[in-house]
């Protein structure tokens, strides 16, 4: 995971609240918490994550 560029929600702010980070991967997307960038990390492969996505909009 040291070779991935994070990115942080645009509604990330600096009062602390919840804010996800996601990195782009060859087959999948990385997702992480901004606040403790040290933890865990969520690896979705890329078709699982457009399948869930798809599922949450409807289409």
């Amino acid at each position: 995971m040291k070779n991935v560029t994070w990115r942080e929600s645009s509604r990330s702010g600096d009062s602390g609240g919840s804010c996800v980070e996601v990195a782009s991967m060859r087959n999948a997307v990385a997702v992480r918490d901004s606040k403790d960038p040290g933890g865990p990390v969520l690896v979705v492969p890329r078709p699982v994550l457009c399948a869930a996505l798809r599922g949450l909009i409807g289409r």
